[in-house]
């Protein structure tokens, strides 16, 4: 008896070991996978890493960022999903640091009536991309430059509306040249409008294409460049503040600069879907309206990013329309502004 109760007693302490030098197996493969996945990434991206160590970083920080994205995926009611785009190997703090640099202040601004103040009539729903009015979707990079991303998208726009023709603006002009901004370390499109304004135009993208989204940051204006002119403006204004239903007065008649608080997780992993995540209203990055419409019930914006097409759903993202707050989601219906023609 006591034979039998020693080898049952050796039997379970065998089969215990057995299932515990097995666990680290099965954790080490879910790793394995995961580094396949990590490694297409990288491929998928064109990401490189100097170092092994670096390497390892990353994916320690791809790893912790899947496995946010998996616990949301079985969220009841949510209208967006989140996915491994672009900023996957970055945390959230590294992503604020250096896509989140936008100069939100209170600063003078000129006096001007509200365009489409009186405006009574307005579509159910827009998209100024069907419209030809939105060229496709650019590259800021590693350069705070989101401010001319913005304000070059809403001269682009304007311009196809009252000519018919939809040129691919500059941003390096205005990063290099618009001293009244700060390039790479932020700027506003108002003031971006303004120079453009008193400049008495922009050249083309073809013309002085972007470079700064490269580590060529900051370069000195090329004055050779200035003067010709692609596209020129008769002005700009301010959409009435903290208003969504001005704002779609003004979307329904061109496409529109916004400021928005991108710094939250949620935003940095987006997907597709109507993006209802939490997020606050310190501004900090600019973007283009470009649109909106309703989906189930849900009305939304359409806004165009200056991250890549790597980034969101082809590079945009829907964000609900007509909250609670007026200041709209993530604060897109404080300041906007737009150029006229």
């Amino acid at each position: 008896m006591a034979l039998s109760y020693f080898g049952s007693a050796t039997l379970l302490l065998l089969l215990f070991l057995g299932l515990l030098s097995q666990a680290p197996v099965s954790i080490a493969a879910a790793d394995d996978n995961l580094l396949l996945t990590f490694e297409k990434w990288m491929k998928d991206h064109s990401r490189v890493y100097p170092s092994a160590f670096e390497k390892q970083k990353r994916f320690e920080v791809f790893k912790s960022n899947f496995e946010y994205i998996e616990s949301t995926k079985n969220i009841p009611g949510r209208t967006y999903t989140l996915g491994l785009n672009k900023f996957a190997d970055l945390t959230n703090e590294e992503f604020v640091q250096q896509y989140a640099t936008y100069r939100s202040q209170s600063r003078p601004k000129h006096s001007t009536p509200f365009k489409y103040a009186n405006l009574t009539t307005v579509p159910t729903s827009i998209d100024w991309r069907t419209l030809g009015a939105v060229t496709p979707i650019k590259d800021q990079g590693n350069c705070g430059s989101c401010w001319a991303f913005s304000a070059v998208a809403a001269m682009e726009g304007i311009n196809q509306i009252k000519t018919g023709q939809l040129i691919s603006l500059s941003e390096q002009e205005l990063v290099d040249c618009d001293r009244t901004c700060w390039g790479c370390s932020g700027g506003y499109e108002d003031y971006a409008f303004k120079w453009v304004l008193d400049n008495g135009g922009i050249t083309t993208e073809a013309n002085y294409p972007y470079t700064s989204g490269t580590g060529k940051k900051n370069q000195r204006c090329d004055s050779t460049k200035i003067g010709d002119y692609a596209v020129t403006i008769t002005g700009y204004g301010y959409v009435t503040p903290y208003s969504e239903s001005s704002l779609m007065s003004a979307v329904a008649s061109q496409p529109i600069s916004i400021s928005i608080d991108a710094g939250g997780t949620d935003f940095q992993l987006y997907s597709n879907g109507i993006f209802t995540g939490t997020c606050g209203t310190s501004l900090n990055h600019a973007v283009l309206a470009v649109g909106y419409g309703t989906d189930n019930g849900t009305n939304y914006w359409i806004v165009k990013n200056s991250w890549s097409t790597g980034w969101g759903d082809s590079g945009y993202i829907k964000m609900q329309k007509d909250i609670s707050n007026t200041a709209g989601l993530c604060g897109l219906a404080i300041e906007p502004s737009y150029p006229t023609k």
